[in-house]
């Protein structure tokens, strides 16, 4: 797999159809976890695939929110997206909006870690350090089990994610803290730096 856009390409491109802070926040995230994953998993000579993968995958929710993972398809085409990371973005809504199912390990990867990212994001801002740099598996298996805690973030995609990967949820949710660490101090230095 190979990126079909560059990295300036593709923030571009995101940034065209997503302005709120919080989106693109969760979008430089995803990217960081998915560059991270690419290269433990065995993948480095990918990582500016799963990169990108990982920064588009919401291009289309802010401006067409009922259209998730469908419209993206068409924005990603017409900003020059080469076909296999179409799919691999649509195929992050499988069974919830699509019916394309992740195959690749990125797409099972991107599948299983976008909602723990956002979990693991919303447990972290309320801890004393704000940061994921002190958080443990336990803190969020315990958010996870409290379904009213970060209610958005589904429980059964993670849990479809982990199984998908044949993963324990305890590893899902260590690598993907692990991955999140990796970024946070640049994805929050680059937030910062704007002047929304």
């Amino acid at each position: 797999m190979e990126s079909s856009l560059s990295r300036e390409e593709a923030w571009a491109l995101l940034t065209t159809y997503n302005k709120d802070p919080f989106h693109l926040q969760h979008a430089l995230t995803v990217e960081g976890v998915m560059k991270w994953y690419a290269r433990e998993l065995g993948f480095p000579d990918e990582e500016a695939f799963w990169g990108n993968a990982g920064l588009l995958h919401d291009i289309d929710f802010e401006e067409y929110p009922g259209e998730h993972c469908v419209k993206a398809a068409e924005l990603l085409e017409s900003g020059g997206a080469g076909k296999d990371l179409i799919r691999a973005v649509c195929s992050h809504g499988y069974e919830l909006a699509v019916d394309i199912k992740p195959e690749h390990v990125m797409e099972k990867v991107l599948y299983a870690s976008d909602e723990l990212t956002g979990l693991i994001w919303a447990a972290a801002i309320i801890r004393p350090s704000k940061s994921v740099q002190d958080m443990e598996v336990k803190s969020v298996k315990k958010k996870f089990r409290a379904l009213n805690f970060a209610a958005g973030c589904s429980r059964e995609v993670i849990e479809k994610g982990a199984a998908m990967l044949g993963w324990e949820l305890d590893v899902l949710i260590e690598k993907t803290i692990l991955a999140m660490r990796s970024c946070e101090e640049s994805v929050n230095a680059f937030m910062n730096a704007r002047s929304w």
